[in-house]
């Protein structure tokens, strides 16, 4: 809550809102800042995926334009790439829960893209936010959670025994190509 005192010793509040919608930004910010890096610096080629919207109508209210839309179809995962001859797929999640990682972050949709993906041999990962770390949860660890609990949520123990932890560093910001050598180019 913000209070402001005006010179009329006026007192105005304002109470800002929470928006969970752009929860991951700042993680995809990151990681759109390192992607950059790895093109530029031809370490790997890899992309955000566009979502898929279609303008459905757009009106001129003097300089303001507004446009309605929907979405076209449902988005797969937000990135893909071609890292040492591999082809990556891979999202960003984020969450404020300290103590698991709700599973319902992810839709069955994008579940059954991440088998896919593996079933083809491709290198599929989540990258997660949560209590200030970084992971990276390789998809087969994802699916063998899933199948072996009946559980709505993946523990924060689960993943500090089994993601990987992705480091801060100055370029690129968040080298989590260093931890998929570890993983896959041993």
């Amino acid at each position: 809550m913000v209070r402001l005192l005006y010179p009329s010793n006026l007192k105005k509040t304002y109470k800002k809102e929470v928006s969970h919608a752009n929860r991951g930004m700042d993680l995809e910010a990151l990681i759109n800042e390192t992607n950059k890096y790895y093109l530029v610096n031809d370490i790997a080629i890899i992309y955000k995926k566009p979502t898929p919207i279609a303008i459905k109508n757009t009106e001129y209210q003097g300089k303001k334009i507004k446009t309605t839309g929907f979405l076209q179809a449902k988005s797969t995962l937000d990135y893909v790439g071609l890292y040492k001859g591999r082809y990556l797929d891979f999202d960003a999640k984020s969450t404020q829960n300290k103590t698991s990682f709700p599973i319902n972050n992810i839709s069955d949709h994008q579940m059954k893209h991440i088998k896919n993906i593996i079933n083809h041999g491709g290198i599929c990962f989540l990258i997660i936010e949560m209590n200030n770390q970084i992971f990276l949860l390789k998809a087969e660890d994802l699916i063998s959670f899933i199948s072996n609990h009946n559980r709505k949520s993946i523990p924060y123990d689960f993943l500090t025994d089994n993601g990987y932890i992705i480091k801060f560093s100055i370029n690129p910001r968040l080298d989590y190509l260093d931890t998929i050598n570890k993983i896959y180019f041993k």
